[in-house]
């Protein structure tokens, strides 16, 4: 029903009709939904002539993989000789922190045997195993001198298995046992620059990564954790005590690399 109302002005008057909306209006058309629209697309590869096409959407990048350390595939040699009771060391447990103890004389170690042995239970990541075998190495280092030059083969593959184990803690001791390693002796920088090719690929790899803290206080810098500074420093200890060949053969597995002597 119409409704017809006047407004009288001093001009002229003006008709205003106001009509009820009406249902009987037609349905909206249906609105396809965003969905059902990409649903109809085909997808193809970023940075590829399909993309230029019609009716197609660009994939985005794949989702990056979960990293998996490999931590202890299997026993190493080191825990089967700790089980059986044959090596001879023990544990003190002292005020200052746990402290391994030789149960004979250091000195007459038979070093082609226990060197290897102790190198091999780096790759270690639980207590007591690790602890045992990472004083070990330490003590035998420094009580080696000139009887480490003769074992030097059969300390790489150990070494490479700690590295390959890419956990953080296992790589940082490891490369802090190299540094000392090297430092133990003159004759054993230049005896490793043949295994460079076996033990620098991970140095490649993780030679960038270091922690960026921010503006923040790394409270933690005291304990030299940080692999990617402690790549740095093994190289450049492997470039002043490998010899004239040290930096050209460092250089092929590690392009990024920067001689210490010129800077």
């Amino acid at each position: 029903m119409a409704t017809t109302t006047t407004t009288k002005s001093s001009s002229a008057p003006f008709l205003f009709e106001v009509r009820p909306r009406s249902c009987s209006v037609a349905a909206a058309r249906p609105v396809r939904s965003v969905k059902s629209a990409s649903a109809a697309l085909r997808p193809v590869p970023a940075f590829s002539i399909e993309s230029l096409q019609k009716n197609t959407y660009v994939m985005g990048p794949p989702k990056a993989q979960k990293q998996r350390y490999l931590i202890q595939p299997k026993a190493t040699s080191f825990r089967m000789y700790y089980e059986r009771g044959d090596l001879p060391i023990k544990m003190e447990y002292l005020t200052g922190g746990d402290k391994i103890a030789w149960t004979v004389d250091i000195d007459k170690l038979d070093y082609g045997l226990y060197l290897p042995l102790f190198f091999d239970g780096l790759s270690e990541t639980r207590h007591p195993y690790k602890t045992y075998a990472r004083q070990g190495v330490q003590d035998l280092l420094a009580h080696g001198g000139d009887k480490i030059y003769p074992v030097i083969p059969q300390l790489i593959i150990p070494i490479k298995n700690a590295l390959n184990t890419r956990n953080m803690e296992v790589m940082c001791v490891t490369l802090k046992i190299i540094q000392q390693l090297v430092m133990s002796s003159d004759l054993i920088g230049p005896a490793l620059v043949p295994f460079y090719r076996q033990l620098l690929p991970m140095f490649n790899a993780y030679k960038v990564k270091n922690i960026n803290s921010g503006d923040a206080i790394d409270y933690g810098q005291k304990n030299n954790m940080n692999v990617g500074d402690l790549i740095d420093e093994t190289l450049q200890v492997l470039e002043r005590h490998g010899g004239e060949d040290a930096f050209i053969n460092i250089k092929y597995m590690v392009p990024t690399y920067e001689s210490c002597y010129l800077n």
